[in-house]
């Protein structure tokens, strides 16, 4: 493992100047440094050449003026309808770009995030007429060579299992992407995705795949190919879809992709681990421009996700951290993407290794109704089920896969820790992986 990630530093430094390796910096946090600071950071520090934004913050894109770093904004879904007016759209570039480019080098303007995954019609039929209105809204303000791209979840393919069969959704393919890769094609500019292999339904059967660790391969026979890991068959199942409305010459961009190193209970993948494995391995086939089977030696134009954890993200405890920096600007790991040979941490208790010991927590795939069956089942037999009330050290998260793991381990814990005591009908599992966080602990 050490001396892949020597191979990745000494890749990084002979390619930097043409990997387009960036990060996305979120700042949902009440401890980031200021954004001047953390321009100066990215330039003199790390080997990233680009960051993505979630907005067009002003102080964040006057902090990059001048550094060399390209920025790309990003205009919220519920803008999106009101965007497909020409005099609005002229109005936002006014308002949001022509004070800022060209002393920051702005790149992209990404037009909503995920749009398709919301479901919201409205977002969904009025992103390509947005798209088009702030096109013509950068050309008209002599803005040509920023670009105007779109982030795609990967819910937007039909159930297919290899690659080369690939297709976008049915009754999304022709009236939503194709006008898309149209768009894309006539401007030139990226068709973006977001492959996370993290959030794939299928993780707990396909770990060491989506982790790039040895495994069996998925082979797809209309290829002859045998896939390593989830990242490249993610990619080429994107190209498939594509080629097939007729698009495969435009531009694959990687808008987010990353992994989590901490969570609860109910996120048991979420390690320090299995985000150095993901990440790095990302990193070095992205610094390699090896490319994918079906698109060999093509560099992909790579955002990982992302710069800082946010600790003031909603949702699940997991969504706070994706993180590959420290506040104080120290590694949380290191895959590469630090200059001067920056060593990795020791990782600290809030992303916690193996401890040795042994507890119970729900399956992955456990529906709600077993989760509260076990919750009720685990309180009713006089365990201290306190600290999951409201104002409990473990109330928060309020969800009910992190209240019911707290029950099933001290359950676990009170019947000696055999193996029957964590059954609950098949749906517990014993972890050595510490699932305590904050002040809740699992005894």
């Amino acid at each position: 493992m050490t001396a892949m990630f020597l191979l990745v530093g000494i890749l990084l430094q002979l390619f930097t100047a043409t990997t387009g390796l960036g990060v996305n910096y979120g700042m949902t946090a009440d401890n980031l440094p200021a954004p001047s600071v953390v321009a100066n950071f990215l330039k003199t520090q790390t080997i990233f050449d680009s960051v993505k934004l979630f907005d067009a913050n002003p102080d964040v894109l006057r902090a990059f003026a001048n550094t060399g770093i390209s920025v790309s904004v990003t205009i919220g879904n519920g803008d999106i309808p009101g965007l497909t007016n020409t005099v609005t759209a002229r109005r936002w570039v006014e308002q949001h770009i022509s004070p800022f480019h060209p002393q920051t080098k702005i790149k992209y303007v990404c037009v909503g995030t995920e749009v398709l995954f919301s479901k919201n019609n409205d977002w969904i039929n009025n992103l390509v007429p947005a798209m088009r209105s702030l096109h013509y809204a950068l050309v008209k303000a002599g803005l040509q060579d920023i670009k105007v791209t779109s982030a795609h979840a990967l819910n937007i393919f039909r159930r297919e299992t290899i690659p080369s069969l690939m297709r976008f959704m049915v009754g999304y393919d022709q009236s939503f992407f194709a006008p898309i890769l149209q768009f894309h094609q006539r401007t030139k500019s990226p068709f973006m995705v977001n492959p996370y292999p993290y959030f794939s339904p299928d993780l707990p059967k396909k770990l060491n795949y989506a982790l790039f660790k040895p495994n069996r391969g998925v082979y797809d026979k209309y290829t002859r190919t045998t896939y390593t890991n989830m990242f490249d068959e993610i990619l080429d199942s994107t190209y498939s879809s594509m080629k097939a409305l007729g698009y495969g010459n435009v531009e694959i961009a990687i808008g987010e992709t990353g992994w989590p190193t901490h969570g609860d209970a109910s996120t048991p993948f979420a390690t320090i681990e299995n985000a150095i494995s993901y990440n790095g391995h990302v990193v070095k086939e992205i610094v390699s421009g090896k490319g994918t089977p079906l698109m060999p030696n093509r560099t992909f134009e790579t955002y990982m996700f992302a710069l800082f954890n946010e600790n003031q993200k909603p949702g699940p405890l997991v969504e706070k951290y994706w993180g590959m920096i420290n506040p104080d600007l120290t590694p949380i790991y290191n895959v590469g993407v630090l200059r001067n040979g920056q060593s990795t941490p020791t990782p600290t208790p809030r992303t916690p290794a193996p401890s040795g010991k042994k507890f119970c927590v729900p399956k992955v795939d456990v529906s709600n109704a077993q989760l509260q069956s076990n919750l009720d089942y685990a309180c009713g037999q006089g365990i201290d089920c306190r600290p999951i009330q409201p104002g409990g050290a473990c109330y928060e998260p309020n969800t009910l896969r992190s209240h019911a793991a707290f029950a099933m381990n001290s359950y676990y814990r009170t019947k000696g820790q055999s193996i029957f005591s964590c059954d609950f009908a098949g749906t517990g599992q014993i972890t050595t992986h510490e699932p305590s966080y904050g002040k809740c602990r699992y005894l």
